[in-house]
């Protein structure tokens, strides 16, 4: 196949591909003898209507345009292969040329952009938490645990936050009962500001047998009226303390996989450790990424941030489709204008392609290579979760099998950047989140034990 290209842009190429007569006449043939199945002609059974038939009735043009849109994907994937080029989007038809034996496709195709330089992004420090944990963290986590099981124990004491009140409760307004505003043997924990606004400063300090009135607002649940001033009356039946269970071996044994309280906190301290080591590595990842980010200086076409806008949106309305929300609810409840998310849509998706074309970058500075092994554990770790046969999956991939690749290259490679920063804390002191070997194997450290 013949195939010309010339540059249209910093980004953009034209490609003219030359369809001979003999090539596009064999392909109406075929295009011919698909329609006559698809289109009813009267007199003929599906499928056996000779070509001018079928072109005298659906017409010579779309004949001819039908039979160029079936030759054009093959003719325009081995033309990029053939030169190498690598498209950021679908490549689109710009001009279709007569010429004297048959047709020249004129194919605009637009390129990921690429950095002339990688900025220098080893031994850099980056600032992040450090993943340790303290005493008063784990000694928080462990009475959480004990929550769980504790009691609440009648106390003759004054009310104190925390505590559970049983109350009685009702509500006036100009010395009218207001209906459905009386409750009796509510239990309330003050301190929660769950219910209603300002009683719990209320009851704070009062007694079993106190009563107190105090004027606020009523709750959601009352419809058209929550919000209206009313008159509260509130009756303090009792004070109940919780009491949370003793923390010892017994107790740890009993209601715990483990035997002793030191098996749990030690075990309890490494859980938390990995979840604060996970959480500093993501900041390690996103505090490089926007250092480099900040200096990149790189026009972008608009037709790559229009389709990574595209393809954000439609995740993002697959996903409120979900949960049965329009997009237009979405923003009604937000408060957000159209405008306003177009923004944000448009911030968004600018990040994320210049990240990938940094990432890009790097993998072709630093030699970073994707092997058909890892394609192929990806590509059946996905068929896997779809329920379907690997070689089936992988066929139906096609062309996006290429997206699974370069999803995998600049994993590596921000794998390869994150090893290469210096964690750091704000004190400007190096901490260790990834190993040693680790870094050796260029793995992440979440990824080790």
């Amino acid at each position: 196949m013949n195939t010309k290209v010339t540059d249209l842009g910093p980004f953009e190429k034209l490609m003219t591909l030359e369809v001979s007569g003999e090539t596009l006449l064999a392909a109406e043939n075929r295009v011919a003898r698909k329609l006559s199945r698809e289109v009813k002609i009267k007199g003929f059974r599906p499928g056996h209507a000779p070509r001018r038939v079928v072109e005298s009735v659906v017409g010579a043009q779309r004949l001819r345009s039908d039979a160029i849109d079936d030759l054009l994907p093959a003719m325009v994937a081995e033309a990029l292969n053939e030169s190498e080029l690598v498209p950021a989007l679908n490549p689109s038809v710009d001009e279709i040329v007569d010429v004297d034996d048959g047709v020249e496709v004129q194919i605009k195709v637009t390129l990921w952009p690429e950095l002339d330089t990688v900025p220098e992004f080893r031994d850099r420090e980056i600032e992040v938490n450090v993943p340790d944990v303290d005493e008063e963290e784990l000694r928080s986590q462990i009475d959480r645990m004990r929550d769980q099981f504790s009691e609440l124990e009648t106390v003759d004491r004054p009310v104190v936050e925390g505590d559970f009140v049983a109350i009685d409760l009702s509500a006036s307004l100009d010395g009218e009962p207001i209906e459905d505003a009386t409750v009796t043997d509510l239990l309330l924990e003050t301190g929660s500001g769950s219910f209603i606004e300002g009683i719990d400063e209320q009851l704070i300090g009062k007694k079993a047998g106190d009563i107190v009135a105090f004027d606020g607002p009523l709750p959601a649940g009352f419809g058209d009226r929550a919000g209206e001033q009313v008159t509260f009356r509130v009756l303090v039946k009792e004070v109940k303390e919780k009491r949370l269970p003793d923390l010892t071996d017994e107790w740890v044994s009993d209601v715990t996989e483990f035997e002793t309280v030191e098996e749990m906190r030690s075990d309890l301290e490494q859980r938390m450790t990995e979840v604060k080591r996970a959480g500093s590595m993501a900041q390690l990842r996103n505090g490089i990424l926007e250092q480099l980010l900040d200096e990149m200086e790189l026009e972008i076409p608009e037709g790559i941030i229009g389709a990574e806008m595209d393809t954000i949106l439609h995740r993002f309305a697959h996903e409120l489709e979900g949960q049965g929300i329009s997009l237009g609810d979405y923003l009604q409840v937000t408060g957000q204008n159209q405008e306003a998310f177009v923004d944000d849509l448009r911030s968004r998706a600018d990040r994320n392609v210049r990240t990938d074309i940094l990432l890009n970058s790097i993998a072709k500075a630093e030699g970073i290579e994707v092997s058909e092994e890892e394609v192929a554990e990806v590509v059946d770790s996905l068929a896997r979760q779809a329920g379907r046969e690997p070689e089936e999956f992988r066929a139906e991939l096609g062309e996006q099998e290429n997206a699974v690749r370069g999803d995998i290259l600049r994993r590596k490679a921000l794998e390869m950047l994150v090893n290469a920063v210096v964690p750091i804390d704000q004190n400007g002191s190096r901490i260790v989140l990834i190993a040693e070997e680790t870094k050796d194997d260029d793995q992440p450290a979440e990824e080790t034990e």
